[in-house]
């Protein structure tokens, strides 16, 4: 089968470490964390962790009612970020229009207040709180949807709601659909917005860190002394080109999308499985034509949690067969969740460029537990790679990894 390789010429973020692709990268390189106590969680009775990552997100004068009515939070975010993706690649009408651009897009679930409006009407016995656009709010395409409305796409639609991998998915996906000779240009990523609800999903599992009053120092992927993640929001995406066509228009090229690979365990919905997280990551270096010497930079899902932490780097070392180095992105802005893959997509993409790469942020006492890998710790680390990896793995058991390349023409 003939296929195109395939590039990133735009990239745009929605983030607690700022609202720009520039921004962020610059707050990244402080070596600070984003996240905070939130008075509203300690409303909640039963609810352990106080912790969150919050955007301060402002909604751009331009942006009518009639923009934005359809759109709860989580929508907005991914067209905030996605207007910036756009103006980055320097993509007008005549592309986004030509019905050879398509949208890959996805989030845990769509915008959780609406949620709540829908369904009171189950105790109150009312309508009154639904309007035409509430389900369109809160279904789970809600982010792919909303922006092929909002840029008039013709193309292929793929919403991607596989929870923690939505973001990495659609990025996947879409390089495929370009790779394949299906669409010329992909609008690709994910968005989250922040909800009680999600902390306590994890909270319920004991799986939430719970340093209520030491924010700084938490979370602490891979480290011995972790105590859970934090839950984040915000929304990253990619504009992903079959390389010839952005050649042919001048396009900014960012880097390559070089290989790919989805699985799914097919063992448990919660409990991850080291052996097909292995598979997918060499499934990724196969499609990419190297060997896992070739990559000299693995950005991990690293969420603080003992089972998937230690499961990840069991995975890591045995698809590497090597101290692989590696860092997590989630001790900065907690897990954004459907956006995690597409926003350190990007921030993997940023680093391999210039040759820095962070550090994982609290990590100081490598867990005995997990697999021996070049953890980078302390003030980040210059290294130059052709090759960079960003792994992602959610629940219902869906494992993602994603190949990135330096372009160099």
């Amino acid at each position: 089968m003939n296929t195109r390789r395939v590039v990133v010429t735009g990239m745009g973020v929605v983030s607690a470490l700022g609202q720009t692709v520039e921004r962020a990268y610059r707050r990244l390189k402080t070596l600070r964390n984003c996240i905070g106590a939130l008075p509203e969680l300690a409303e909640y009775r039963g609810l352990n962790s106080h912790l969150g990552s919050r955007c301060a997100f402002e909604r751009p004068p331009e942006w009518t009612r009639k923009t934005t009515r359809s759109m709860g939070d989580v929508a907005m975010y991914a067209l905030a970020a996605t207007e910036q993706a756009i103006a980055d690649a320097g993509l007008g009408a005549d592309v986004l229009e030509s019905g050879r651009t398509g949208v890959a897009y996805g989030s845990c679930s769509g915008s959780v207040p609406p949620l709540l409006d829908f369904y009171s009407m189950v105790k109150t016995k009312e309508v009154s709180g639904i309007t035409s656009n509430t389900y369109i709010k809160l279904m789970p395409q809600t982010t792919a949807c909303n922006l092929s409305v909002h840029f008039r796409t013709h193309g292929r639609l793929v919403p991607t709601g596989t929870a923690c991998t939505s973001g990495s998915l659609a990025v996947g996906n879409a390089y495929e659909l370009v790779k394949y000779g299906k669409q010329e240009v992909m609008i690709a990523g994910g968005a989250e917005e922040f909800s009680p609800t999600q902390v306590a999903v994890f909270d319920t599992l004991y799986a939430t860190s719970v340093k209520n009053s030491t924010p700084e120092l938490t979370p602490s992927p891979y480290d011995r002394d972790r105590d859970g993640l934090v839950i984040g929001e915000g929304a990253a995406t990619l504009i992903l080109e079959e390389l010839e066509h952005a050649k042919a228009r001048g396009a900014r090229i960012l880097a390559e999308v070089a290989g790919f690979c989805e699985n799914t365990d097919g063992t448990h919905v919660t409990n991850p499985n080291a052996e097909t997280m292995k598979l997918a990551m060499t499934g990724a270096l196969e499609d990419a034509g190297i060997g896992p010497e070739a990559i000299g930079y693995v950005n991990g899902h690293g969420t603080a949690t003992k089972a998937g932490d230690i499961a990840e780097t069991a995975a890591t070392r045995a698809a590497f067969g090597r101290a692989v180095a590696i860092s997590s992105t989630k001790s900065y802005v907690g897990h954004t969740l459907g956006a995690c893959g597409s926003l350190e997509a990007i921030l993997t993409i940023l680093m391999m460029n210039e040759g820095w790469f962070h550090p994982t942020l609290n990590l100081f006492n490598p867990d005995p537990a997990c697999a021996e890998l070049d953890y980078i710790m302390g003030e980040g680390r210059r290294m130059d790679t052709e090759y960079a990896m960003s792994n992602n793995f959610a629940f219902g058991g869906v494992n993602t990894s994603l190949v990135f390349r330096r372009y160099a023409g």
